[in-house]
């Protein structure tokens, strides 16, 4: 009878076993990508509703296939600090997307944050903005070169979207390279500082292409000079920095990651859908539409971007003081 009663207890303990297994096997399975995605997506945007980040991630959720939903959900604060937190601290197992910004590099260089890239699994590049140098449409300088050598003999007012942002560190940078010294000018944004180029209270801007092209288009601006590898696409007569001999390359972008200890084949599976959503004729169109400047990068070209910008961003930001 106890030999009976063992032997039914070893029975109850082994089919126990047995479902425990089975239930870790198919965990594993999900987890692997094997069936990947079997629930809604959920897709983090460091920035308030209605901004350009929001804007972009909610077309793309739209355009995306993955066999089930992509949840946009806004987590703002601290520049986008606290949105990139969540998206590093979530389960490193897809169904959590983080909107990653060029701001995941200059956070933490500047204090404000505690991640890192290496935080995250870079899947995708979406969209990249590089600085331009502008100027009212009548300024008496035509080229980069102009500029740079009247900036050599004046104080050159340039207006910027805050002390810190991306847009002040790429003058900053241009400064760094060039050997000139600016009298930089922040604005609560890149509009406000448009719009006091515009009434002739700076010399210039260092904003995107995009946020100066309805003036520009209108003949009140002109470009001299954007600080992109190549020429942007909306502005094809306006050379780069590197065509002038200014080895400088600093811009925004916008990209999809992952938590950093994603399994690989979910990585995969995310970064060909995404693929084939940010090489599509309809998501290109999208942006136009935004505004905003179309570069696309799969996980290997996203890394290798981060990598080099986490490099020129370590070594740009403690040497201009902005603390």
């Amino acid at each position: 009878m106890k030999k009976f009663k063992l032997a039914s207890i070893l029975l109850v303990l082994s089919l126990i076993l047995a479902a425990c297994s089975s239930s870790n096997d198919a965990n594993n399975e999900n987890a692997s990508g094997s069936d990947f995605p079997t629930k809604s997506i959920e897709l983090i945007v460091p920035y308030a509703a209605g901004g350009g980040t929001d804007s972009l991630a909610r077309s793309f959720a739209d355009q995306t296939d993955l066999g089930q939903s992509v949840a946009v959900v806004n987590r703002e604060g601290g520049g986008g600090a606290v949105g990139m937190q969540n998206g590093a601290n979530a389960n490193p197992d897809g169904y959590t997307v983080s909107m990653i910004t060029v701001e995941l590099l200059t956070l933490p260089h500047s204090g404000l944050a505690q991640f890192s890239y290496e935080d995250f699994h870079p899947v995708a590049l979406l969209n990249e903005d590089p600085a331009a140098i502008t100027v009212s449409a009548d300024a008496p300088w035509n080229t980069i070169e102009e500029f740079i050598a009247a900036a050599k003999e004046e104080n050159l007012k340039v207006g910027n979207s805050g002390t810190g942002a991306i847009w002040h560190l790429a003058a900053s940078a241009l400064e760094q390279e060039t050997d000139v010294t600016f009298n930089h000018v922040p604005f609560e944004g890149a509009a406000p500082a448009v719009t006091a180029l515009l009434g002739g209270h700076i010399d210039a801007v260092s904003v995107s292409p995009a946020e100066v092209r309805t003036q520009v288009e209108a003949g009140e601006l002109k470009v001299l000079a954007v600080m992109a590898d190549e020429r942007v696409e909306s502005l094809p007569d306006v050379p780069t920095l590197k065509e002038s001999g200014i080895d400088l390359s600093i811009g925004t972008w916008r990209g999809l990651a992952v938590p950093k200890d994603t399994p690989e084949d979910v990585v995969k599976t995310l970064e060909e859908s995404f693929g084939e959503t940010a090489q599509s004729e309809e998501f290109k169109a999208t942006l136009d539409t935004l505004g905003l400047g179309y570069r696309y990068e799969n996980a290997e070209g996203f890394t290798n971007l981060l990598k080099e910008q986490d490099a020129l961003f370590a070594e740009l930001i403690p040497s201009l003081d902005l603390n």
